[in-house]
């Protein structure tokens, strides 16, 4: 007698293809961006501390100038000893990375972790590293490195691909640098829009969703509204781009410079740490960087500035300019400084990422001997960044998924109800 099939009927196989396929439903959303060079960009990646660090442990676990990573959050470093300051858990810093063409897409390998006892790579990516990175991308990354992936030896060095996005420095043919920001359960997209004055249509764009919907663990990229540089390519720091509200150190802690809030006008002073540093005075006449002269016509006023060029082959390149302008401009506006004394006891964990304002008491003006100006000319790079969509990779999960949150233990009971009937 013939062996008698069992019939299984359609809910049944549909329950069983989204069993299947579940897991790859609810993983977490990036943005890829794909490339086919080797220009860098200027980036961010939004990290929120695991535990009570030091400023210079922080910056280790990303491989990044201390100061830098402190100018970056608009922490005054004219404090002694600023880079030996305790950061409390739950501390959100926007942390600068050079974003890099790797294999074909936007990423940052410059990140270098060493393994400690106890460490496993889900926990030195979803513990240390925030999420910023998954355990696989850090076995692909380290193929080499690790025989292993259940016994890290001590001591081993790890590559830590970070998630980055350049778009060309803009966002709507804007100068922009964007942040990889990882969604908490309380973020909503309105309000990481808001926080980052950007909005709603323009996060989607970006980021190429086709809802307002986002989970936790999803990682966005941010546009944030930027001043950019017109160095020359052969300066060490020609893709320097500084995100409104915040500075940047470079030439070898001897520059600082800022991006007033709501301006695109990049204004670069002597640091406060300068010491050893080549000249900063603007050749033929007695202005030093970031000084500005001005006289009223009665055609207008005429404005002259010393304004900073670039780090060229260990040398500070100073531009002297001069304009006549309707009106005399105003002082320099420069963003709040924070006290790093008050970044004790702050906790983020339950809020959108705090801009470094909000952290921060009143405006601070950086310890410097020069006269403040408007800055150099708005300088606006090629527009053809993301204006919508276009050219935005997503990984293969980047549509909204609806069932995400559906309960998976009804639907395994669901699908058991059905088959057991037919004998299986």
């Amino acid at each position: 007698m013939p062996t008698k099939k069992p019939k299984y009927d359609a809910v049944s196989s549909l329950l069983f293809i989204f069993l299947v396929s579940f897991p790859f439903l609810v993983s977490s959303k990036s943005t890829i961006e794909p490339c086919s060079n080797f220009d860098s960009c200027s980036a961010v990646v939004g990290y929120t501390l695991y535990t009570d660090l030091k400023v210079a442990e922080v910056a280790s676990l990303f491989h990044v100038d201390p100061i830098a990573l402190l100018t970056a959050n608009a922490v005054d470093i004219s404090y002694p000893d600023v880079e030996n300051y305790i950061l409390p858990a739950k501390l959100f810093l926007k942390v600068p990375i050079t974003c890099s063409c790797v294999d074909g897409i936007r990423k940052s390998t410059s990140t270098i972790y060493k393994t400690r006892p106890s460490d496993t790579l889900f926990n030195i990516a979803d513990d240390i590293y925030g999420g910023l990175v998954s355990a696989d991308q850090i076995k692909e990354a380290n193929a080499n490195s690790i025989s292993d992936p259940s016994v890290l030896n001590v001591g081993t060095s790890l590559v830590i691909p970070l998630p980055c996005t350049c778009f060309n420095g803009t966002d709507n043919n804007l100068p922009a640098v964007y942040m990889s920001y990882v969604v908490r359960p309380v973020d909503t997209l309105s309000g990481i829009a808001s926080k980052y004055s950007t909005t709603l249509t323009d996060l989607m764009n970006v980021n190429a969703l086709g809802s307002p919907s986002i989970k936790d663990g999803d990682i966005l990229a941010i546009p944030l509204s930027a001043c950019s540089s017109s160095f020359p390519k052969y300066a060490l720091d020609n893709a320097l781009s500084v995100p409104n509200g915040s500075y940047a150190i470079t030439a070898s802690h001897c520059v600082q410079c800022s991006c007033g809030s709501g301006t695109r006008n990049l204004y670069c002073t002597p640091a406060s740490l300068a010491v050893s540093c080549s000249s900063m005075q603007c050749k033929n006449s007695n202005l030093m960087l970031g000084n500005i002269t001005m006289q009223q016509t009665s055609a207008g006023c005429n404005v002259t500035t010393c304004s900073y060029g670039g780090f060229v082959n260990g040398s500070i390149v100073t531009i002297l300019s001069s304009s006549l302008q309707p009106r005399c401009p105003g002082p320099q506006q420069f963003p709040p400084l924070i006290d790093p004394s008050s970044l004790v006891g702050q906790d983020s964990s339950f809020a959108p990422a705090p801009s470094p304002s909000e952290i921060a008491g009143a405006p601070t003006v950086p310890i410097s001997s020069v006269v403040p100006s408007t800055g150099s000319t708005i300088q606006f790079p090629p527009a053809n960044g993301p204006a919508g969509s276009a050219g935005i990779a997503t990984s293969d999960s980047s549509v909204v998924n609806p069932l995400a949150g559906f309960p998976i233990t009804f639907l395994l009971a669901l699908y058991l109800r059905n088959l057991l009937p037919l004998g299986l």
